[in-house]
């Protein structure tokens, strides 16, 4: 029996290279693949997967909410998150979130069987750092990483945290509407909590709190990396 892979990730032309990679390996197929994180998630509860990989990057629904998501409808899925840095709180998050690997995406071609393997073989993958900082014990819940660590903001809910990526990749209070088939007025409530609980006052203040807390995550174009102005990945 095959193992069965589901891939999701934005970029058409990583996908199609990551799953060239994962489908040369013997006994394995990519049974769906997914653009975003919403998308993976109505997948993953269609396929079953064996293993789930998520971009935490990705628009509409990011890889870490999609990964709480997911084990909240079945706590059995096995997820892989790929993430494009290994900085301190995305690795927490992503642990958090009940990731079982995590693999940077400049190690893909490396390190990305091994973690399907060892998913495969009921054990965990994660790259060096993060290995490191475990057993080093900085990832105790409630033990904080860095002595730097900002103080805890108010916790949003799921609803809040998928209503604030909308707004923070530039969808008006209408569209994010449409998107979650809720009313205008409905999404406009929730815009005016989120703003309230966080202390923010406008959008771009919402845009750098996506930002920094990882609901959307940024990304230098390749051809100016030192270029001020970035795209959302």
């Amino acid at each position: 029996m095959k193992l069965r892979i589901l891939l999701a990730d934005d970029h058409e032309i990583v996908r199609r290279g990551l799953c060239a990679l994962l489908q040369k390996h013997e006994g394995w197929e990519v049974c769906g693949e997914a653009s975003d994180g919403r998308e993976a998630i109505e997948m993953a509860k269609q396929l079953k997967p064996d293993v789930v990989i998520l971009d935490i990057g990705m628009p509409s629904l990011n890889g870490l909410d999609a990964t709480r998501q997911l084990l909240q409808h079945d706590p059995q899925f096995k997820i892989i998150v790929l993430t494009i840095t290994d900085a301190d709180q995305v690795i927490r998050e992503a642990l958090d979130a009940g990731a079982r690997g995590f693999v940077l995406k400049s190690d893909a071609a490396r390190d990305l069987v091994s973690a399907v393997e060892a998913l495969q073989n009921k054990r965990m993958f994660f790259t060096p750092r993060v290995n490191d900082l475990v057993l080093r014990g900085f990832l105790d819940k409630g033990h904080a990483i860095s002595r730097n660590e900002p103080p805890n903001l108010p916790v949003l809910t799921s609803r809040e945290r998928e209503v604030t990526q909308l707004l923070a990749e530039g969808k008006s209070s209408k569209e994010v509407a449409s998107f979650l088939n809720l009313s205008t007025k409905t999404v406009e409530t929730h815009r005016s909590n989120i703003m309230r609980k966080l202390g923010l006052h406008s959008i771009r203040d919402l845009v750098v709190y996506a930002i920094k807390n990882n609901i959307i995550q940024i990304q230098m174009p390749p051809q100016a990396s030192s270029a001020t102005e970035t795209t959302v990945a």
